[in-house]
């Protein structure tokens, strides 16, 4: 079964929703078996290596937006630190770290709706500097942009633009009112039209079925989307999801390898939420994924980087590092 996934994987035939659920519902004696074959995917594009990952909070709360999920939603009671956005320095000081950590992509993150005039010169005017100082690839994540915001960000530098779509269409309702699943949708298209990559994934624990997981994988193949970070819920006590934990570690690598055969050439991230709902397993995630995010997350502690790194060497990948000698500050 898994190798006949596998097969179809790689000859770009679409896997079938019968054949969805079989993965999500791989019996957990069948789960080595399974990661087996979605390795053999992920290692004919990617081969043992693994992209590192490093995100900056650059502006903390004050989102008007009603995410569920969300610590920094205007709904939330969560007891997080909040800030306006931060100056160019501490970013690009930022970024410094990241290369140190042996990060290929430093991941600038804003909260709110939609970026305004100064906040996108601040990441503009950061974005130059980095690209200048350093051999790394550049994020930007600052909510729902308008196509000429997009065209300044591909003008600057910026690399890859990240905007998930969270959840499944039929299930966006049910996470956020306060804009809607084709807002995000578009916002994806503009960073495309502006010839930056797409980054896009989802929140996995969201209350959403099996049927959405599936959708949620294949929406992203249409949008074509060249990163996908699969974040596994954490839910946050103050938030509208507080309490929910319906995740288990096994579960949660039926759906990374679900992602792999349904986007078998593109970067599948583990993020947000790895250590809580994967725990000992953690391992096991890069055998269908082939990205992390390493150090913190935006309100929520990862592990230590170095645990990241003897991770991965003791499994016997690589890191895909960066230049060492392109540091110029």
């Amino acid at each position: 079964m898994w190798s006949r996934l596998a097969e179809k994987s790689l000859n770009g035939e679409e896997i079938t929703d019968q054949e969805a659920f079989e993965v999500l519902n791989c019996p957990d004696d069948e789960l080595l078996n399974l990661l087996h074959h979605a390795y053999q995917v992920r290692k004919t594009y990617y081969g043992n290596k693994v992209k590192l990952n490093m995100i900056v909070n650059t502006k903390s709360g004050f989102c008007p937006e009603n995410c569920g999920y969300c610590s920094q939603s205007r709904e939330s009671s969560a007891p997080i630190q909040k800030y306006r956005m931060m100056d160019k320095e501490t970013i690009v000081k930022g970024a410094e770290k990241a290369f140190r950590m042996g990060s290929g992509t430093y991941c600038i993150v804003a909260s709110g709706r939609g970026p305004s005039k100064r906040e996108l010169d601040i990441v503009t005017s950061a974005v130059k500097e980095i690209k200048e100082a350093y051999d790394m690839r550049v994020c930007a994540c600052l909510g729902l942009l308008k196509a000429e915001q997009a065209e300044q960000l591909k003008e600057a530098g910026v690399d890859h633009y990240n905007h998930n779509i969270n959840t499944s269409e039929n299930h966006h309702d049910e996470i956020t009112t306060s804009h809607t699943y084709q807002d995000r949708v578009g916002t994806v298209n503009h960073a495309k039209d502006a010839g930056i990559s797409p980054c896009s994934g989802v929140i996995v624990g969201m209350k959403e079925t099996k049927q959405n997981v599936i959708e949620m994988a294949r929406a992203l193949k249409v949008l074509d989307a060249d990163s996908i970070p699969v974040n596994f819920l954490h839910a946050i006590d103050g938030t509208a999801l507080e309490g929910t934990n319906e995740l288990t570690a096994s579960y949660c690598l039926k759906v990374l390898c679900l992602f792999r055969f349904i986007n078998p050439a593109k970067e599948v991230r583990v993020s947000g939420g790895r250590e809580v709902n994967l725990r000992s397993l953690q391992p096991f995630s890069l055998y269908p994924a082939n990205s992390i995010f390493i150090g913190d997350y935006l309100t929520t502690d990862g592990q230590e980087s170095t645990e990241d790194h003897r991770m991965i060497e003791d499994l016997g990948f690589e890191i895909d590092v960066v230049n060492e000698d392109k540091v110029t500050m």
